[in-house]
């Protein structure tokens, strides 16, 4: 991409998600997620009513009186976006579900930024690909803009656990990540199950209807991006469009059990319809 067409292009991502983000999430955001965590503050002599789980045992010995630490609620979150560049987002039959997945993050930085929050980024496919390490800043913002934008990955497939891996390696401390991705992968879970537990993670899936429901439309060639191979099918029969719904119905209610089982949010946005109304519906059961 031409660099005035490109600066043109997140500029454009940059109006319309920092809007959405001030008028609609920043409430949504700060609800949601400030204040969930405790950071540890000081120790301080033991007082009467004080909690003994918080009693601090080295300095209790050292000082031989009891001691207890204190915590404070911590002001400010490390956001991470877990961006799915795979093959598979170029599809779309109105939009690509890569512009989708762009325009989400956007808002999901904004929002972070306008909290204060630092914002860091890994993009991935079959393998990491890229990892921005959390910074503030809205030059830091539009940089991570600038490459969901024109980011060209070396692979075309998709390794969730990678992903989640990844993060756990080099984000210590807990984090809000939001994991956006077309979930064209499988054997998550074990991957999924971890990160939950050092990390509020939040799923989001990004579909096209297409991918859902194939059309009536006789004898066709369909490509798949991630392998590369393509294949005929005949789409005129029942047999085959109900085989193939039965297959997406059936990858669908395993990633929500999958989700539910370890108690992450999540949420499906499709490519067709605004996705305004499904992340505020998120948010609010956050």
């Amino acid at each position: 991409m031409e660099t005035s067409e490109l600066l043109k292009k997140v500029r454009k991502i940059e109006i319309k998600t920092k809007a959405l983000s001030r008028q609609i999430f920043s409430g949504q955001y700060h609800s949601a997620f400030k204040g969930r965590g405790m950071a540890f503050s000081e120790v301080r002599e033991y007082q009467y009513g004080d909690d003994i789980r918080f009693i601090d045992w080295k300095v209790t010995a050292r000082f031989h009186k009891p001691y207890v630490k204190i915590f404070e609620e911590e002001r400010e979150l490390t956001v991470m976006l877990l961006i799915d560049v795979s093959a598979s987002g170029l599809f779309g039959s109105a939009a690509a579900k890569r512009e989708t997945i762009s325009e989400i993050a956007a808002i999901l930085a904004f929002s972070a930024a306008q909290n204060n929050d630092k914002v860091g980024a890994i993009f991935f496919s079959s393998e990491v690909e890229k990892y921005i390490p959390p910074q503030k800043g809205r030059t830091h913002l539009l940089h991570i803009i600038r490459e969901l934008v024109d980011f060209r990955p070396a692979r075309q497939g998709t390794d969730i656990s990678a992903a989640l891996r990844f993060l756990r390696n080099v984000q210590k401390r807990k984090s809000t990540a939001f994991l956006l991705s077309d979930f064209m992968d499988e054997h998550y879970e074990d991957a999924i199950k971890i990160a939950g537990k050092a990390h509020e993670l939040i799923a989001l899936h990004i579909f096209d209807p297409l991918e859902a429901h194939l059309p009536d439309w006789g004898l066709m060639r369909i490509k798949d991006n991630e392998s590369g191979k393509t294949f005929m099918i005949d789409s005129s029969s029942t047999r085959n469009r109900k085989a193939f719904e039965d297959y997406r119905m059936e990858q669908e209610r395993n990633r929500k059990a999958i989700m539910n089982k370890y108690g992450i949010a999540h949420t499906s946005v499709s490519t067709e319809e605004d996705y305004v109304k499904p992340l505020i519906n998120m948010f609010s059961k956050l």
